[in-house]
């Protein structure tokens, strides 16, 4: 069976709803997604939304922030353009009837994060802000011109001619369907599943990555991934996020005997950028330190964080002791899919949005708060673009041999779980040659050139995430060995400092017919 609409949209988190209710009510849309939109990165989301409204504050001060934590990789173009629309996009929504925190006169509460030199965290229910945004949309999608189609996971980019026209996607009975469109739009997060600590969703495994990858679009900058300074640990294992918003409520990172292990490390101590965060708590669980939160000075903890008691309460962490053992873990991939200010890739008709796409906004570590930011800012702007289209239906060129496969062929896969632990240990928070090395060949070992030519259709959904995880961890891999340097998100211990002679505003793109270094046009 095909299907056809104007636009069709793979993934449901914030990118992708604001881009859907931003779109003419002539267009019809369809959105697919894997799972249930309740149970995406977005929905689980903690943190707010950056934006500067403060008599204090500035679109200026915002993008200095942005810059100085992406370590200057980023595209400053776009940063300036998203931080000066960041205050109309916040007013938009609130008119709109979105219900943000306020303050006892009527005004936005505006927090304060890592790496931000002012209070400008715009927050939903405290700490459940994803959840706030996501049922704001969730009622706005209910137009008539809008359908969504959950369970349902997209495993090939049908192109020809270097035109996407369409995608093929597997429902949980097994059942395939192609969609077709005039215009596609990969909205799927990032790639946190591919480690064995993520704040991320369970479906995030790096799709849209190696689909984009496969058909033959650019990514770039894998190298550079966030690893979020405090999952809350139980028995060694990261569960679930304590929201970067309890540091900047005063809270203050320690050992079991008070040690503060931030102080003399930054300027910011606990408020420092989250990779330096990451690698300070990183060494001392390397050494056989536990660290936690020291929330003791934080008035009613409770009713300001309420998804995180739940948690800590959920594993028996008494919270009024006024202590949260925590563990770094992947949170954010800044790199992805290529993309230009629009949301094009290199494949004519696909575009991408959100986390798996990557313009250049963050640079080499993202800021605090700027990831719902992004996709707001993006789903709004990329939707202006597709408005500006006519809705006659173009020209598919779908020649006639995209047919089902049904042959089935033996896979070699690596498990899940080791994949996961083995990225973890040599491919995570601390790198270097060696374990780059191994990691890269034993990736390789599973015939990664093989995996980019496979038909995927008689795979389980199980299977095809693992070939998305297995594709996508051999990206970061790949770059992470290239860059001898370390910058934001990327840390080489051989090679610990940024070095801007040989790599400042360098990007590694990666297409299918090789790797190579780009002079970032910016």
């Amino acid at each position: 069976m095909v299907r056809h609409s104007n636009v069709l949209i793979v993934g449901s988190g914030i990118a992708a709803l604001q881009f859907a209710t931003k779109l003419r009510c002539d267009i019809n849309v369809i959105i697919l997604t894997k799972s249930h939109v309740k149970k995406g990165n977005s929905y689980l989301a903690q943190g707010g939304v950056a934006a500067a409204m403060s008599n204090s504050d500035s679109a200026y001060k915002h993008f200095k922030d942005t810059l100085e934590a992406g370590r200057f990789h980023n595209n400053p173009d776009p940063v300036a353009m998203m931080t000066m629309e960041a205050p109309n996009l916040i007013s938009e929504m609130l008119e709109d009837g979105c219900s943000f925190d306020m303050d006892p006169s009527g005004n936005i509460l505006l927090g304060m994060e890592g790496a931000h030199s002012e209070k400008r965290i715009v927050h939903g229910g405290g700490d459940a802000t994803g959840k706030m945004i996501m049922e704001y949309f969730a009622q706005k999608v209910k137009n008539s011109n809008i359908e969504v189609i959950e369970d349902c996971t997209v495993y090939e980019l049908m192109v020809n001619q270097n035109q996407c026209f369409g995608v093929k996607g597997k429902h949980m009975d097994g059942k395939k369907e192609m969609y077709t469109a005039d215009h596609i739009v990969l909205a799927t997060g990032g790639l946190g599943q591919i480690y064995s600590f993520t704040s991320n969703a369970e479906t995030v495994t790096g799709d849209g990555i190696a689909l984009a990858y496969k058909a033959g679009a650019e990514v770039t900058d894998m190298e550079f991934v966030q690893f979020h300074p405090t999952l809350l640990s139980v028995d060694g294992k990261g569960i679930g996020l304590v929201s970067e918003a309890v540091r900047g409520e005063g809270a203050r990172l320690v050992t079991s005997s008070g040690k503060e292990i931030m102080k003399g490390v930054h300027p910011l101590e606990n408020l420092a950028p989250r990779h330096i965060v990451s690698q300070t708590i990183y060494e001392y669980i390397k050494i056989g330190e536990t660290v936690y939160l020291d929330i003791s000075n934080i008035e009613n903890f409770e009713s300001k964080f309420p998804t995180i008691t739940a948690s800590c309460k959920q594993h028996h962490i008494d919270v009024i002791g006024g202590k949260i053992p925590v563990v770094p873990g992947c949170h954010f991939l800044m790199g992805g899919i290529k993309t230009d200010l629009e949301g094009r890739t290199s494949i004519e008709r696909l575009y991408a949005i959100g986390e798996v796409a990557c313009t250049g906004i963050h640079g080499a570590n993202r800021l605090a708060s700027n990831s719902l930011l992004e996709g707001l800012y993006f789903g709004k702007k990329l939707a202006e673009h597709v408005n500006s289209f006519s809705r006659e239906t173009a020209a598919i060129p779908c020649p006639q041999d995209f047919s089902m496969d049904i042959t089935p062929v033996p896979l070699n896969l690596p498990e899940r779980e080791i994949l996961q632990t083995k990225m973890m240990e040599n491919t995570g928070i601390v790198r270097d040659k060696k374990g780059l090395t191994n990691q890269f060949n034993w990736l390789e070992a599973y015939q990664i050139s093989h995996l980019l030519d496979r038909n995927l259709e008689n795979l389980s959904i199980e299977e095809i995430n693992r070939v998305f995880m297995t594709i996508t961890a051999w990206l970061v891999t790949k770059s992470a060995l290239e860059r001898t340097e370390s910058r934001g998100g990327h840390f080489r211990e051989d090679y610990p400092f940024e070095d801007d002679h040989k790599w400042a505003r360098k990007q590694i793109v990666h297409k299918r017919v090789g790797s190579y270094l780009q002079l970032s046009n910016f």
